[in-house]
């Protein structure tokens, strides 16, 4: 896809003025402990407190808002590990349109019942052995319904770059800027409002260890498809970037670190203990990052995007007490 198709930072303006007085303006937090570590100031944009608890509703609020007559009345489908689900979900009922979301069978219980909450029909899927793409695409055609896709999606990548944009227009420039990173919504929107607002930031995108298809993908230049990762960060166990994501992270992003699961569960420790935050495993892959790479970043200003807190309490207890 030539840059000239793809979205830009406009759109992601066009976006903040959709969701403006429906999506939470969240807030921008420090810890002095964290500062003193890093010798560093870190800024923390709390999307964990975000309506339905995650950034995705962003993207979803601004695809569905500009939904035509017919479009709405037919419905929305969409496939999700649970926090886009939410997010088209909670959308849907605030907007009047109908609903279905595909969710894999090992999704959290929480995520799952926040869906119906919303008033969705959840269709249940084996995330190891089903195509939920091909299954997605299928039933939106049996049911004339628009099917909104977790992160390829140029409204959903927009509405989720306002997170950033916020970020920046309260902090200010940044020297590094560290971004959760599944299938590239959040982190090609992101990258979109910091060339814009802060163009000599250094930004990272992190994914699991164990799912590190879109740092393959960066490094050698194309997409590259892998089985779905096994790792506790559920919100980004996809199996390839999109073809709209991926060249803007390929254009924008500096560079695509990992991190391990118990690098993850550590951070979550940390935002619990320290700042009293709830953190799901995903939301931590920035934190976790930046931590590794803290003695590069001492004297430096860093954002550090929180991008959800939907976590089974249970789930939550037992990976800190393990």
């Amino acid at each position: 896809m030539a840059d000239t198709a793809l979205p830009t930072y406009d759109d992601v303006i066009a976006a903040a003025s959709r969701i403006a007085g429906h999506a939470r303006h969240t807030p921008v937090m420090t810890s002095r402990i964290l500062d003193e570590e890093f010798g560093a100031q870190v800024f923390f944009k709390c999307e964990n407190l975000q309506r339905m608890g995650a950034f995705k509703f962003r993207g979803a609020f601004n695809a569905l808002s500009k939904f035509t007559p017919a479009q709405r009345q037919a419905g929305v489908i969409a496939f999700s590990s649970g926090n886009h689900a939410q997010g088209i979900a909670l959308s849907a009922r605030m907007l009047g349109i109908p609903a279905t979301i595909l969710m894999p069978q090992d999704a959290p219980a929480s995520k799952i019942d926040a869906t119906r909450g919303y008033g969705a029909e959840v269709v249940i899927f084996d995330r190891f052995k089903d195509d939920r793409e091909k299954l997605c695409r299928a039933l939106a055609e049996q049911r004339g319904m628009t099917l909104i896709p977790p992160y390829d999606h140029a409204d959903v990548l927009a509405g989720q770059g306002t997170a950033a944009k916020e970020l920046f227009e309260e902090a200010g420039p940044l020297d590094a800027f560290f971004v959760p990173l599944g299938g590239g919504g959040l982190l090609s929107g992101s990258a979109l409002a910091t060339r814009a607002l802060s163009p000599a930031c250094k930004l990272y995108g992190v994914e699991p260890e164990a799912g590190n298809d879109g740092q393959q993908s960066f490094r050698t230049g194309s997409i590259v498809h892998i089985d779905t990762p096994k790792t506790i960060a559920d919100g980004a166990q996809t199996q390839h970037l999109g073809n709209i994501t991926f060249p803007i992270i390929r254009r924008d992003v500096d560079d695509v670190l990992t991190a391990t699961d118990a690098e993850l569960v550590e951070g979550m420790r940390f935002m619990a203990s320290r700042m009293k935050l709830l953190v799901e495993p995903t939301g931590c892959l920035g934190l976790a990052a930046a931590r590794r790479m803290k003695a590069d970043l001492r004297g430096k200003r860093v954002g550090v995007l929180l991008s959800g807190g939907n976590v089974d309490l249970a789930r939550f207890c037992s990976l800190l007490a393990a």
